[in-house]
């Protein structure tokens, strides 16, 4: 059964904690991090790449350098505030770390990021590690594709998928 993760509103990275939060992490709550920690809580839960947190500052008329919001971000990964992916070799894109496993589809066509949660795929890779002999500690799964908006544009000739 596919389920998707929870909403943002459920995350353990409430704004109302984001001081004890960044404190925990051995992080100070500077103005830049506050700013870039309530702009990857909100309401989407994107998957937001470097650029397009500084847009969303910018956008909102704070003064906050690109330099920082890398440095603020590299930060967050670092103390597991947030994830880090790399869905494309172009750029890095964060989400907040919920602390729930889940998976993602790709557009890649217009980058699109969709989470899902799937227990008889888990369970099946579960199973693979095992008759492996392996014992699983982590992993990742991508699933690229079309989402339903660009599979309905016309197709590029010479497209992979």
């Amino acid at each position: 059964m596919v389920t998707q993760p929870r909403p943002a509103s459920q995350i353990p990275w409430e704004i109302s904690q984001e001081s004890d939060e960044l404190r925990r992490a051995g992080l100070k709550a500077t103005l830049p991090r506050l700013k870039i920690l309530r702009i990857l809580a909100g309401r989407e839960r994107a998957h937001l790449s470097a650029e397009e947190v500084y847009q969303r500052l910018h956008e909102a008329g704070d003064d906050i350098g690109l330099a920082t919001v890398y440095r603020v971000l590299t930060q967050f990964a670092e103390a597991g505030i947030v994830i880090r992916h790399n869905f494309d070799s172009d750029r890095a894109v964060f989400e907040l770390n919920s602390g729930i496993h889940h998976d993602h589809l790709v557009c890649v066509d217009c980058g699109r990021v969709e989470e899902f949660k799937d227990r008889m795929i888990e369970r099946r890779q579960a199973d693979v590690a095992a008759v492996s002999g392996y014992e699983l500690i982590s992993h990742s799964l991508i699933l690229y594709g079309r989402c339903p908006e660009c599979a309905q544009a016309p197709k590029i000739k010479g497209s992979v998928l």
